[in-house]
């Protein structure tokens, strides 16, 4: 069990229900137009899983490397940095865990195309490609693009586009404009949660050389930053309801905005990087939560 526990620390366990929201709700609005298919949520969540995993992995290796993981760091201890894990051991679990994601990945094309329409197989190979490197080059390599405050663009394309409209189209094989709002809202909090967390590391990455938008923006302006992504996402997914309105359970959504409003007032008045870290489990579970009552709504 000892030997256990750091990997499982390392994985980061509680950044996994963030990672799957798109898939729900890209599946829930599948499921509403006719397509469902158990065998692609499946392999989908799997493959992302293993994706969120990937990513996880190799944030914990390249930011022990790159000395953004020091004493002045707040929030889960890191495997390689504490040492309870070794580089090499890690290097290999991160290898062991692409041709994972590589074998997922092909099996849920397969699930969802088969042999069929060839240029979806070239998109979603190349996505499943994108993907990989996405997860090892925010904080390994030469030039790691979350050292260079591209991790916000990175997370709305990947957490918030490409998971809602791409297992959208694993279903329909088709793009509909009916994902468009709902992607781009979830990509939106799915950002909110990565600059909570840049908040929380905001001066530690400021003397490792790690520049984020928190880092560039500022306390103060990295709040108002992250009152814009929250409250945004919000207003979107209202207008989405009213453009797309078929019944009253398409609001159930609504519930979430109370958590989601309590988060921004505890934001207004953090000033600790433990008062950001408490709040990261709440903005996660809420955009997961979110996804599930947004995609429910349109299904009851």
């Amino acid at each position: 069990m000892k030997e256990i526990r750091p990997w499982l620390s390392a994985m980061r366990l509680r950044t996994l229900p963030l990672s799957v929201s798109g898939i729900i709700l890209g599946t829930c609005f599948a499921y509403y137009n006719g397509r469902f298919s158990w065998w692609v949520l499946v392999l989908a969540i799997l493959t992302t899983i293993s994706l969120q995993i990937l990513s996880n992995l190799a944030n914990d290796y390249g930011d022990s490397v790159n000395g953004a993981d020091n004493n002045e760091r707040v929030g889960p201890r890191r495997a390689v940095q504490s040492g309870s894990i070794t580089p090499e051991e890690m290097l290999d679990a991160i290898k062991f865990n692409i041709v994972l994601v590589i074998i997922l990945t092909l099996a849920l094309i397969w699930a969802a195309f088969g042999s069929t329409n060839f240029l979806f197989l070239l998109l979603f190979v190349f996505l499943g490609g994108i993907s990989v490197y996405a997860a090892l080059n925010y904080t390994m390599g030469d030039a790691p693009y979350g050292y260079r405050a591209l991790g916000d663009i990175f997370v709305f394309i990947f957490f918030g586009l490409v998971s809602t409209i791409g297992s959208y189209l694993l279903y329909m094989h088709k793009i509909d404009h009916v994902t468009i709002l709902p992607s781009i809202a979830l990509g939106l909090l799915s950002v909110g949660v990565l600059n909570l967390n840049n908040m929380r590391d905001l001066d530690a990455d400021a003397n490792a050389g790690k520049i984020t938008i928190a880092v560039k923006l500022g306390i103060k302006r990295a709040k108002q930053y992250h009152y814009v992504l929250i409250m945004g996402a919000m207003f979107i997914t209202v207008v989405f309801s009213i453009l797309y309105y078929v019944a009253p359970y398409n609001f159930l959504y609504v519930l979430v905005f109370l958590p989601l409003v309590i988060h921004l007032k505890k934001i207004r008045a953090a000033k600790l990087p433990d008062d950001f870290d408490g709040q990261l489990k709440v903005l996660a579970l809420s955009t997961f939560l979110f996804a599930l009552l947004l995609g429910v709504g349109y299904i009851l």
